[in-house]
Order: C-alpha cells, then structure tokens, then sequence
C-alpha cells in the first residue's frame, strides 16, 4: 500500500536551502519515491493558511518512507537542510 511522506518547511536560508533540494530527487528515487507536491502555491479553502513550503511525497510503503528517512545518505543530505530551515515531516498510510 502506497504511503506518503508530508513535509511542511519553513526555509529561512534559499540559498543553503537548495544545496538539499538538488540532491533529494535522485535519493528520494532510488527508495522508488516520487514528488507529488514540491512546494508550489497553496489556495487556503478553510482554517488557517500554512507559513511554510509543503512537500509530498509518494512511496510503496511505510516503511519505505522509514527506510528513506533513516539512511544513512538522506541523513547526510539532511544537514544541508537544517541551517536553512525548520521542518516537520510525518510518515501517513495511504488507503487501498
């Protein structure tokens, strides 16, 4: 079953910021993941509108969202991100 990884980042760096997001693609691929929602503009239907950039990302399963996260090279990539940004990332079960 398909699951999905939901990050909502605030960058306060874009310049440190892309130094992350031009290494994530090829990473995010070889976990057979792919980008649904890459940051992009937000229409706020209802509630409050998100302060930060939202990413969406598709994998085959939960635990290939965990298996991703938890690398060793994502884990390497992710300290480009973090002098750049504050985010929050949650791992969601998608539905058959």
């Amino acid at each position: 079953m398909a699951a999905y990884l939901l990050a909502q980042v605030e960058v306060h760096d874009m310049e440190q910021y892309r130094k992350y997001t031009a290494q994530t693609p090829a990473l995010i691929e070889k976990y057979g993941g792919r980008f649904l929602v890459r940051g992009g503009e937000v229409v706020t239907l209802e509630g409050d509108a998100p302060a930060s950039r939202l990413v969406l990302i598709e994998f085959p399963s939960l635990q290939t969202v965990q298996d991703f996260y938890n690398s060793a090279a994502y884990q390497e990539v992710k300290q480009l991100r973090l002098p750049a940004s504050t985010a929050s990332f949650l791992a969601l079960d998608g539905v058959d």
